[in-house]
């Protein structure tokens, strides 16, 4: 619990960081680029943007705790075959959410007319920075892999020590029956061995996959927030209000897996839940100074977006498609597959249609 507790208060610190580096940004100077052809009413747009407070935090609630009720509905059970088919609609939910909504944005951002052609016109930085995020995820995953697997080995190794010196120590010297006892008990290790490691691996999946998930929602949320446009901010608040619904199925569907004890469980729902409606809220503070064509707000809006879509799209094909696609449960059921790969196309469907909105 200690490492888990580490984890996460270096992830607020990260988080928190992110923010404050976000703050000088949307109070930069103004830019000549500005559309002062749309509609902008203050106070029109303050009605709708506190409305999506409350529709994004009970979409996003609903949404990530539906999984979660699979602790009390039993068809939600991981260990169902319809929670194989939740999880790849919400895969595919994600994917998209990188793929189609995140990263065009992010190239948009990076070349736009606002920023100097030399260097964000000569380079494909929304690419760059979201191939750096993925490698970085990797990183991040594979050593806290190992991190966890040292930690869980040196406990084992330390049981069977103090085993042995417990079993001389009462004077059990029957090498025969010994032997025998270390034969069925070595036998025993693997299956829980590999039930942990299993466990740790979609612990650090779920709290990785709600880093990328929360980076792009405090920008999307600042964003609402700091608009004018009431039309803009109700196209925002339908789309937002699914998005959010969609991806904390997928974020659900991870903590579920992960068995997290109830305390961080709800920690890390209540986490997802508040993002956007802090961002908005923050977006609502800032938006007398906020001028989103500056060149410092969108440099670093966009490479924000472009990292966080590299960590979804990794997350999404690594972590949830290939674990499960690949899983010998999967591979010798041909209709889970068939209902697998028609709802990773339903979510990634679903997705791509919001993002035309979003």
């Amino acid at each position: 619990m200690s490492s888990l507790q580490w984890y996460y208060s270096h992830k607020i610190i990260i988080l928190t960081s992110l923010l404050v580096v976000s703050l000088p940004a949307v109070i930069a100077g103004a830019c000549t680029c500005n559309d002062e052809s749309e509609h902008r009413s203050k106070s029109e747009a303050l009605k709708y943007k506190l409305s999506s407070i409350g529709a994004v935090l009970v979409s996003g609630g609903i949404g990530v705790s539906l999984p979660l009720l699979g602790r009390k509905i039993e068809a939600l059970r991981p260990e169902n075959d319809i929670f194989f088919m939740i999880k790849a609609f919400a895969a595919g939910v994600i994917l998209a959410t990188g793929f189609i909504h995140i990263l065009p944005e992010a190239f948009d951002t990076l070349t736009s007319p606002c920023l100097s052609q030399n260097p964000w016109g000569k380079f494909p930085f929304a690419g760059f920075f979201a191939m750096v995020a993925s490698i970085g995820t990797l990183m991040v995953d594979t050593i806290a892999t190992s991190f966890y697997k040292k930690m869980h080995f040196n406990k084992i190794k330390q049981v069977n020590v103090d085993e042995e010196a417990s079993d001389e120590h009462a004077g059990h010297v029957h090498i025969h029956t010994h032997a025998t006892h270390g034969h069925a008990h070595g036998a025993a290790i693997p299956d829980n061995e590999s039930g942990v490691l299993d466990l740790v691996r979609q612990r650090i999946i779920s709290q990785v996959l709600e880093l990328g998930i929360v980076v792009h929602s405090v920008v999307i949320g600042i964003s609402l927030g700091a608009s004018d446009s009431p039309d803009t901010v109700k196209t925002l608040l339908a789309a937002l209000s699914c998005h959010q619904f969609f991806e904390g199925m997928g974020l659900g569907g991870c903590i579920s897996q992960a068995k997290f004890k109830s305390l961080t469980t709800t920690v890390m729902t209540l986490f997802f839940s508040f993002t956007t409606p802090v961002g908005i809220a923050i977006g609502i503070g800032i938006s007398n100074v906020y001028e989103e064509n500056s060149p410092t707000a969108l440099v670093v809006e966009g490479i924000l977006n472009s990292a966080s879509s590299g960590i979804l799209i990794y997350m999404a094909l690594v972590d949830l498609l290939a674990a499960d696609f690949m899983n010998p449960r999967m591979q010798s059921n041909v209709r889970l597959q068939l209902g697998a790969n028609i709802s990773l196309l339903l979510g990634a469907g679903c997705m791509s249609f919001l993002a035309k909105w979003a």
